[in-house]
């Protein structure tokens, strides 16, 4: 049985249905029609005060239907497949055309198979959910290990699988198996009267391999240490200074304050500041960004995404150019391109929008210790907590966890709670050294965009010109 046949059966239709459910969608008219399937389990484990004692599962499940009408979208969906609430939806969603009047007959059925970009070694149903357990016990008695100031620890392990099935009017019919496995941990750290807190987590596209003594290892050695730091942080002295952005988790500052900027959406009803800069220079030519749905096993990855487009790698900005948006099928046809794969949705009770993957920025020339040494006075930065940033002006404030002060070319003073303020498409070209480090961060980053779906991000170590520092007054 092939894994469409399989999806098939789960959620009790047949190609007939599905051809003409989408001929319902279509009898008022529109351009085109898609129907998305989606079946969810999900299990928790919670540990807290040194034991597991949180427990959950639940199943979701349902599909939505799509009818595209010129510049306009009727979208319902139903948590009940049968062939009557499935044609109400196709109905209700229908209405959206009723100007149009034309209807379009769906496509023969062509079934396509996607390169799996997450292969499962081991099913998470192949697990007990209680063999999990002993995993965040290990991680809580490893962090206690480490340092004798932890006085509390929070884990959590959430994994799912996610079975869909996928088809529309041009004939495209697909399916997809789709894990994910997060383990996420806070630390209380508590030295006298001082209390500080710390976390990391770590997230892939796989199934229950991914849990190892490795793993538990590598996310305990960080969550302590990005709490111990803390003890001897300070607040610097704010104002406008050269700021190096470290390697890795300083992409989510690339994906909000710029790589938003570049979904279609965003530039084709012309809120974004580079509605107008497609084609146009924007930065050094020695940067390069993409958004990447084919990293193996990443969070952000999808064999296809929400609209049946294979997933792909995007060069968004390509040394130096803005080369393409990201697009969904409606942003595509409307610049008439080729959609990227892009059209994401947080579940079927959801339309796909435009919606980043992996984004990152590759690699560049230099050295980081050469890029920190060139600094007279400045700061180093590399843990964010969370940020604020408006699309269309592309201003943008993050909130710095932890860092560095730069003093004659050197890391000297650890510093936190300092707030980085500036413009995204003018940080974007302030930038003047890239370093040769870039990697992807693979904690359990979610990007909010109306709706919620899993991204990651990364970057190199970059040196920006001038940004405003917010810290103690001078």
């Amino acid at each position: 049985m092939t894994s469409i046949q399989r999806s098939l059966h789960l959620f009790g239709v047949s190609t007939e249905d599905l051809k003409r459910l989408t001929e319902t969608a279509l009898s008022k008219g529109g351009e085109y029609s898609d129907l998305f399937f989606e079946h969810s389990t999900v299990d928790e484990l919670t540990l807290r005060d040194g034991e597991v004692n949180g427990a959950g599962s639940h199943i979701d499940y349902g599909m939505g239907v799509r009818v595209v009408s010129g510049d306009q979208t009727g979208y319902a969906y139903t948590e009940i497949t049968t062939m009557n609430e499935m044609t109400n939806a196709a109905k209700a969603a229908s209405l959206i055309a009723l100007e149009s009047g034309k209807s379009i007959p769906a496509a023969d059925i062509t079934p396509q198979e996607f390169k799996n970009h997450y292969p499962i070694l081991k099913s998470w149903e192949e697990s007990d959910i209680s063999s999990r357990a002993p995993f965040i016990k290990e991680l809580n008695d490893k962090i206690f290990s480490l340092d004798n100031r932890v006085n509390k620890v929070i884990a959590k392990l959430t994994n799912s699988t996610t079975q869909v099935l996928f088809y529309n009017s041009l004939g495209t019919l697909c399916s997809d198996e789709r894990p994910m496995a997060t383990l996420s941990v806070t630390v209380i750290m508590q030295s006298g009267s001082r209390v500080e807190n710390g976390s990391a987590s770590r997230s892939y596209r796989m199934g229950s391999e991914f849990l190892t003594h490795n793993l538990i290892d590598e996310i305990a050695q960080e969550a302590v240490k990005r709490t111990a730091i803390l003890f001897e942080a300070g607040i610097p002295e704010g104002g406008e200074m050269p700021v190096v952005m470290g390697a890795g988790g300083s992409g989510i500052l690339l994906h909000e304050a710029i790589g938003h900027a570049f979904e279609a959406d965003f530039n084709r009803q012309n809120i974004s500041i580079f509605s107008d800069k497609l084609g146009k220079k924007i930065c050094s030519s020695e940067i390069s960004v993409v958004d990447d749905g084919t990293v193996q096993w990443n969070r952000g990855s999808v064999n296809f995404d929400d609209e049946g487009v294979a997933g792909q790698k995007t060069f968004m900005v390509t040394e130096g150019y803005l080369t393409s948006y990201l697009h969904d099928r409606i942003s595509a046809s409307y610049y008439k391109t080729a959609p990227t794969g892009n059209g994401r949705r947080e579940s079927f009770r959801y339309m796909p929008l435009p919606r980043m993957r992996a984004t990152y920025m590759n690699n560049g020339t230099s050295k980081e210790s050469d890029i920190i040494s060139s600094v007279k006075k400045g700061i180093f930065v590399d843990n964010f907590s969370n940020g604020q940033v408006q699309i269309g002006a592309g201003d943008f404030t993050f909130f710095v966890k932890s860092g560095y002060m730069i003093e004659n070319g050197k890391l000297t003073m650890p510093v936190k709670d300092v707030n980085i303020i500036g413009n995204g498409p003018k940080a974007l070209a302030d930038i003047v050294a890239v370093a040769d480090n870039s990697y992807i961060d693979n904690g359990s980053w979610t990007c909010g965009k109306e709706q919620y779906c899993p991204v990651s991000c990364g970057m190199p170590s970059v040196l920006i010109n001038k940004l405003t520092v917010g810290g103690l007054q001078q």
